[in-house]
């Protein structure tokens, strides 16, 4: 084998390291953008299902009637959980908080007994929070209920807003990562220019010349996601260990769907690339080959 060849492979293999390192650094960026926007969606539910619904009760309502009440609300469809407290355990907080018992100079115990009703995200808003409210206020059983109805709302406008920001990063930097993609595989590409025109000049066809830069646009977009979802992994597995309870927002599912979209990014945006690349040059005249 001449200088000549191992020269010419040695660039063709640094042109596929470079293509593989810039691909894996943007398919990072990518699957960042998709690992914040679903953690977002799940920090968004996690939110919205702890903010508390307190529904008082009647003195006159017994413990097994306050736990049938329970049961009857659990079934609804707004219902997430709910926990009772009874008015002995109510007393009991509030002396431990207060570090006085109110019961011994009122000669009773003040607190009625409540359920807190979490509810599902869906219907942690101004709109459901009122037929629900009314619905559960005609009950007999029920005196009162409460809600932060004003932080209720922060919550739902400051993820919406958190929301739309991650979506136009996200379509932002798929533009931007597909610019620079795009320009690394027409650089390898270009490289190799002559060999595609004397490929056209023996009769070979476009797909027959295509099929090569497909494929190896392919496999570098396959090692580049896999690189990307281990850098992805390690940082996940980095929060997990570091960051107490963060498994209920980022769970196994947001790892699945960012690891399988790092993956068809990888795929698709290579192949696209090196599929407009060639054909560029398939389209070229030898003559002008040379002027760019």
């Amino acid at each position: 084998m001449s200088k000549k060849q191992k020269g010419s492979r040695s660039r063709r293999g640094m042109q596929a390291v470079t293509l593989c390192i810039s691909t894996t650094m943007v398919l990072i960026l990518l699957g960042l953008v998709v690992f914040f926007v679903l953690s977002a969606h799940n920090l968004s539910a996690h939110m919205k299902e702890n903010l508390v619904v307190t529904v008082m009760l009647n003195d006159s309502v017994t413990v097994n009637e306050a736990k049938m009440l329970c049961r009857d609300l659990y079934h609804r469809p707004y219902s997430h959980n709910i926990d009772y407290i009874s008015k002995e355990h109510a007393l009991r907080e509030q002396v431990k908080e207060m570090g006085s018992d109110p019961s011994e100079f009122l000669g009773f115990n003040p607190f009625p007994s409540t359920l807190e009703v979490q509810l599902k995200a869906d219907y942690a808003n101004r709109d459901s929070l009122r037929w629900i409210a009314k619905e559960i206020k005609k009950d007999a059983r029920v005196t009162d209920l409460s809600y932060m109805e004003d932080l209720m709302d922060r919550v739902n406008v400051n993820l919406s807003r958190i929301s739309i920001v991650l979506l136009v990063l996200a379509a932002l930097l798929t533009f931007v990562s597909f610019s620079l993609i795009s320009n690394t595989v027409r650089l390898s590409v270009y490289a190799r220019r002559f060999v595609i025109h004397t490929m056209k000049l023996v009769g070979a066809s476009w797909g027959f010349i295509r099929r090569p830069f497909l494929k190896q646009a392919v496999s570098i977009g396959v090692v580049a996601a896999i690189f990307a979802i281990m850098v992805l992994g390690a940082g996940a597995y980095g929060l997990y260990l570091t960051q107490p309870g963060i498994e209920d927002v980022v769970t196994w599912q947001v790892m699945a769907i960012t690891a399988i979209s790092v993956l068809i990014f990888g795929i698709v945006i290579t192949a696209l690339c090196a599929w407009l690349a060639v054909n560029k040059f398939l389209r070229m005249r030898a003559g002008e080959l040379y002027k760019i």
